[in-house]
């Protein structure tokens, strides 16, 4: 009986019934110069272009200049890209020793967001202490940065056809079409969480700019509430998930609820607490700066 295998659905033509069913088919590359230069690639690095203009228009009021935004991405970016990639292989660690090539085929996918989560907080935490910066203050910039960039690079996955959930009829499924196959409907779970982190996105821009921030590193931790809560739950959709060993815990669902439990905390904790205005980073004229 013949099988649909991952290698066979990344060729697949997509469409959405509640769209009209119509079917496109993405592709995963073009060609400049005589290089070929993948959407992948290039949509993930549109998140963090809109990440760091964002960040960087709003970086006075968070007691940084756009040049210390600025500095700051350019030592994310590597960082980031190498933690979401060790994440990912060290979770599918069999398959690389087999494969050693495949370790450093970007193209093909394969950036594990909490990765990268990881590695840009320990990389921000350094560059917070050499350049004598507030580290929760950062982090609360850089929260938005963050769901900018997952909300837009998780349409990377959809060009990959990747990271799709399991079979379903709802509204809003996904159809994944193979010649010679019945079409695939699956919940398109890079969607639910591009839509997700946009709305966490607007809400949390509207909240901060109605001055409702009391302290630093209340975005910050408001974000891993809002992304952990949406990620424990969509993952539990996926069909690509990474496990912890031979056990069928999805690692980053388990990662997502107890971030999630522990920024809870740490609001509660803060909301019983006195905060001086004074305590925050306040608006920068032009030309001030921390760093």
């Amino acid at each position: 009986m013949n099988v649909l295998t991952a290698t066979m659905l990344r060729n697949a033509s997509i469409s959405f019934p509640m769209l009209g069913n119509r079917s496109i088919d993405p592709p995963y590359s073009f060609t400049l110069f005589g290089l070929d230069i993948y959407f992948y690639g290039v949509i993930i690095a549109m998140g963090f272009i809109l990440a760091a203009l964002y960040c960087a228009k709003r970086a006075p009021e968070f007691g940084l200049t756009s040049d210390n935004l600025y500095e700051l991405v350019i030592w994310l970016i590597p960082t980031c890209i190498i933690g979401a990639r060790l994440y990912y292989v060290l979770f599918k660690l069999d398959y690389f020793v087999a494969n050693p090539d495949k370790i450093f085929a970007l193209r093909d996918g394969g950036l594990a967001i909490y990765g990268g989560i990881i590695a840009g907080i320990i990389t921000g935490i350094v560059w917070c202490k050499v350049k004598k910066l507030r580290v929760f203050a950062v982090a609360d910039l850089t929260a938005f940065g963050l769901l900018i960039g997952q909300a837009v690079g998780r349409w990377g996955n959809f060009i990959n056809r990747e990271a799709f959930g399991a079979q379903t009829d709802i509204f809003c499924r996904m159809g994944l079409t193979v010649p010679g196959f019945d079409t695939l409907y699956v919940h398109p779970t890079f969607l639910y969480e591009s839509l997700w982190n946009f709305m966490g996105l607007i809400a949390l821009h509207i909240w901060s700019k109605k001055g409702k921030r009391k302290y630093d590193g209340q975005v910050f931790w408001l974000y891993i509430l809002w992304y952990g809560l949406g990620r424990a739950w969509i993952e539990g959709l996926r069909t690509d998930s990474l496990y912890i060993g031979t056990t069928d815990i999805r690692v980053s669902q388990l990662l997502a609820a107890v971030s999630a439990i522990a920024a809870l905390v740490v609001l509660i904790i803060n909301a019983k607490k006195q905060h001086r205005p004074e305590d925050l980073f306040v608006n920068l004229k032009k030309g001030e700066g921390n760093g």
